[in-house]
């Protein structure tokens, strides 16, 4: 071979090695511009059949994709930072990765899950934080209510999320400060209509068999994303099955004598040894929730803390808790945090806020499912009331307390395999 055609070759051969074959989405506090939208960069190359690896605690949990011209450009597109790795560069942040002394694993993440919210029809997407930050990071999502829960539609999806909701049939003890408002006396209207129409007497027997039909979706293998008065107001009606907590302006009839005697905690999935508020004046379902018990927390001090775990003895949590930072500011909802003592103790805290013994961030499983609940109703939003403007999502695209609600989109995404936790 003339020794020119065989310089050309090695050239060639060195520029294909060289070639990048790999993008990362860094994950860090620093480099990454928007981190919202990186989840749904991620999403779309699942939905695309991309194969993608999440990086745990390396470079705040960043996301490893194969090089293609379509991933640069929604990158560029929406505004997502990223670097071209080649195959070398690649390689030696998963042999680092790999590393019995580091605390970091590969994740292979498989398929895009199919997402539904559990939210009523003519709802604004700025109602709910989850259903906001889906839409930011363009990332699809069904709505479903009580219909299509109650005909077994929840078969079709692998993850759910539970809209700010009150599944006691108490209108979210509204009745107090809202009962002469037009929208309490619509909606209070509406959800009664509803029952009827699915052939319920009661309100609170129609959520109760709403709250059933997801039990058995997460028994069955699902995934559960619950936020605010969904998370205690779901698992109180599980423990009150057969049982009329519901005061006369909510049902139309008195509730049951000494009805907390008749509670039972083991048919709930978080909580226990709570005592629920009979007041129907009150704005508060039971103990569970901290918000009144707040009274040496402050705006300028309110924040909980992310729990570190083992990335590859403890994948689950790990995948979860991926952020970057540790400290996640704190943020206000008609249920809060949870009180510490009243989680259940095969239920795992992963974000707590210890000066007060408030879970705010918890995880568990129910048969073969998963559920995750997280206290508070906007994390960009400190004392969400009825009325207020909505957040504008571009003024936080690197919000640590909407990353979370991200993380649990991602994770039924997560290849399956025999984990230790």
């Amino acid at each position: 071979m003339p020794l020119k055609k065989l310089y050309i070759l090695l050239l060639l051969v060195v520029g294909f090695g060289a070639k990048a074959s790999m993008i990362l989405l860094p994950m860090d506090e620093t480099t990454q511009q928007n981190h919202l939208k990186a989840y749904g960069i991620t999403y779309w190359a699942l939905d695309k059949t991309y194969k993608v690896s999440w990086l745990l605690n390396y470079r705040g949990g960043s996301f490893l994709l194969p090089d293609s011209n379509d991933i640069r450009r929604e990158c560029q597109i929406r505004g997502v930072s990223f670097e071209v790795l080649s195959d070398s560069q690649a390689n030696g942040i998963l042999d680092e990765i790999s590393s019995p002394s580091q605390n970091m694993e590969t994740v292979v993440l498989e398929k895009a899950p199919k997402i539904a919210v559990y939210t009523p029809p003519g709802k604004q997407p700025w109602d709910d934080a989850v259903t906001m930050v889906l839409t930011y990071a363009e990332i699809p999502f069904t709505a479903v209510y009580d219909e299509q829960v109650l005909n077994d539609g929840l078969l079709l999806f692998d993850w759910l999320h539970l809209h700010h909701e009150d599944f006691t049939g108490q209108y979210g003890k509204f009745f107090g400060a809202y009962r002469n408002a037009p929208w309490y006396i619509e909606q209070k209207k509406a959800a009664e209509a509803l029952a009827t129409k699915l052939g319920y007497e009661k309100v609170s027997e129609e959520k109760l068999a709403v709250s059933l039909k997801i039990r058995n979706f997460v028994i069955g293998g699902g995934f559960m994303f619950a936020m605010c008065s969904a998370t205690d107001s779901f698992d109180i009606a599980l423990a009150a099955e057969g049982v009329d907590i519901c005061e006369p302006m909510f049902d139309g009839d008195p509730s049951d004598a000494n009805y907390q005697s008749k509670i039972d905690y083991n048919n709930s999935f978080a909580f226990k040894d709570y005592t629920l508020e009979r007041n129907p004046i009150t704005y508060e379902f039971s103990d569970i929730d901290t918000t009144n018990k707040r009274a040496g927390i402050l705006p300028d001090n309110d924040y909980f803390t992310l729990m570190e775990y083992s990335a590859k003895w403890d994948p689950i949590p790990s995948m979860l808790c991926q952020n970057h930072t540790q400290l996640v500011k704190g943020f206000m909802g008609q249920t809060t945090a949870f009180e510490g003592t009243m989680v259940k103790s095969n239920v795992l805290v992963m974000g707590e806020n210890k000066i007060n013994g408030e879970a705010r961030y918890i995880h568990g499983t129910k048969g073969k499912g998963m559920f995750t609940f997280y206290g508070g109703h906007d994390p960009e939003d400190y004392q969400h009331r009825v009325g207020d403007a909505p957040t504008v999502l571009d003024l936080h695209p690197n919000s640590p307390g909407y990353r979370l609600i991200l993380n649990n989109v991602l994770f039924p995404a997560a290849r399956k395999k025999k984990l230790k936790t």
